[in-house]
């Protein structure tokens, strides 16, 4: 049964990041890129590449650095402020998931399921999951955390890669093959359970605490499927997640409990801040929520069915990518496209990043593209 039901969640997973059942000719036809007047000026400060990014990125932003890998699996670390590499390594297969760092140690998934540490560009150990990961480990307090696909969490110690401890998922029909939710909140693991978020002890493996952000709705195992999907955004002790096709809603960490949760579709995490929250639904229809009780602030239709990817909040700005690589930079108390900047003509394959100005922006081709709106 456990095997069935992999199978099942990673063909779903598989169609909806991109790989349609479907006829191209049966998709709806993306929005049209509008005419506009830059309102603010940006630009590309410096490029590099890496390999194809066939598998789910996250791209670590830390100290002065952004770590970044491509499916070959080469891992290397980038100086923020003009692109030169700091190091760079194989880890001699191909990546499933990846990446997460602490600006020392940082982590992969790859492709044989093995989980495979570097410090400062040298493998240090790899050891192999029970179960696939989509998602890309956790690296904090001298940890590493790993998330599979059926939401157990394995917890290593960075420097050897001994097993501290396992945390499994009450069994349930289905699992969705796609990056759940893994973070950090002082000396608080965040993960998603299903439609939960759960505070975790870092040291034990024991549940803190538990917030539900979505009731599962449907007559069938597919249709309830509502598992919280990442990236999760995070201001002060607010923390927000999507519910795959489901709901919206944030979590005040300190307390534990749920703040608000507004039913809407969507298979990607959200951004935002303290003052908004901000995802697209199924068509690309983006919206902002106030963060603090959910009241819709604006929508902004202009790049329906345009698959964007999660955007990202820096001051007034609001910056998310489409399918043809253009990087849209968005008035964040309007919805009003201020910019837009092309990359390489390929689909962004990860949420942006951001060290102070400079945000990154990777392509499935592999171009990362250093962004500074100004």
């Amino acid at each position: 049964m456990m095997v069935k039901n992999l199978l099942a969640a990673a063909l779903l997973g598989a169609a909806l990041s991109g790989c349609s059942l479907f006829s191209s000719s049966t998709a709806p036809k993306p929005a049209e890129l509008e005419q506009i007047t830059p309102a603010i000026a940006g630009r590309v400060v410096w490029s590099a590449r890496v390999d194809g990014v066939k598998f789910p990125l996250s791209v670590a932003a830390v100290a002065d650095q952004f770590v970044v890998a491509g499916g070959d699996g080469t891992v290397q670390a980038l100086q923020a402020s003009d692109g030169s590499r700091l190091w760079s390594a194989s880890i001699g297969q191909k990546l499933a998931a990846g990446v997460g760092s602490d600006g020392q140690f940082a982590a992969v998934v790859s492709t044989a399921n093995e989980v495979v540490v570097l410090d400062g560009g040298q493998v240090t150990w790899r050891k192999t999951l029970p179960t696939p990961v989509v998602a890309a480990p956790l690296v904090a307090g001298e940890r590493v955390f790993v998330l599979t696909v059926d939401r157990q969490v394995h917890a290593f110690d960075a420097k050897n890669g001994d097993k501290i401890w396992v945390l499994r998922r009450p069994g349930e029909p289905l699992t969705l093959a796609q990056p759940g939710i893994i973070a950090a909140y002082k000396d608080t693991l965040i993960v998603g359970q299903g439609t939960r978020l759960a505070g975790v002890d870092p040291l034990r493996g024991t549940i803190r605490w538990e917030a539900s952000v979505a009731s599962p709705r449907g007559t069938n195992e597919v249709e309830r499927l509502a598992d919280l999907v990442g990236p999760l955004m995070r201001s002060g002790e607010v923390l927000c997640a999507r519910a795959f096709q489901s709901a919206v809603g944030c979590v005040n960490a300190e307390r534990g409990s749920l703040m608000w949760s507004r039913n809407v579709g969507g298979t990607l995490g959200v951004g935002g801040d303290a003052s908004r929250v901000i995802g697209g639904d199924a068509s690309d229809r983006l919206s902002a929520w106030n963060t603090a009780n959910g009241d819709v602030l604006w929508t902004a239709e202009q790049f329906l069915n345009r698959r964007l990817s999660t955007p990202l909040s820096l001051g007034a700005t609001v910056i998310v990518g489409d399918f043809e690589g253009q990087v849209h930079f968005i008035d964040a108390t309007t919805g009003k496209t201020q910019l837009r900047l092309p990359t390489d003509g390929s689909a962004i394959a990860a949420a942006p990043v951001a060290l102070g100005n400079t945000v990154l922006i990777t392509t499935r081709n592999g171009g990362l593209f250093a962004m500074r709106p100004e």
